[in-house]
């Protein structure tokens, strides 16, 4: 059904908290899911001497060199602001380089350096491990269903072009 009786019929929009529980809110559970990865990632993270937001930094710019530090804060997924902290320390460390872009001298890209990419090959197994905990029980298929529908959720929220 299209038009204005559409909205009143939405199975979605009559749904109430109480009678459907917190297991069947995407947000809360999108957001358990999130928090205890993160939990379990920042004990090992801990142990190597980094934290979640390098190592965020390190798996981004693995996949994206040369970002700009808004950039890598969306995808990273946090605050100008905690980037631009996060990035400071990893250039003291000689996790990342900043760089001028070629065409315009007044940006700077971040790029991981020799020990920043050492640094993001030791933790990326953990990353794994911690993602093949999560999915266990799932068959390729689920996961690649799962996968793609995250993807068109964030697809549909999204305020950026990537």
């Amino acid at each position: 059904m299209s038009g204005p009786d559409a909205a009143e019929d939405d199975p979605v929009r009559e749904r109430r908290l109480p009678d459907m529980g917190l297991d069947g809110f995407a947000p809360y559970l999108i957001n358990r899911i999130s928090a205890r990865y993160s939990a379990d990632m920042a004990d090992a993270l801990r142990a190597r001497g980094l934290t979640t937001p390098q190592m965020r930094a390190l798996a981004v710019l693995a996949v994206h060199p040369g970002l700009t530090v808004n950039q890598l804060a969306v995808y990273a997924v946090m605050e100008q602001s905690t980037m631009s902290r996060t990035l400071d320390t990893m250039v003291e460390c000689a996790l990342v380089e900043r760089r001028a872009r070629a065409d315009d001298g007044r940006v700077r890209e971040i790029f991981l350096t020799r020990e920043g990419l050492a640094a993001f090959e030791e933790v990326w197994p953990l990353m794994c491990q911690e993602e093949a905990r999560m999915l266990e029980g799932l068959s390729v298929s689920d996961r690649e269903v799962l996968l793609a529908v995250l993807a068109k959720m964030l697809r549909n929220i999204r305020r950026h072009p990537f």
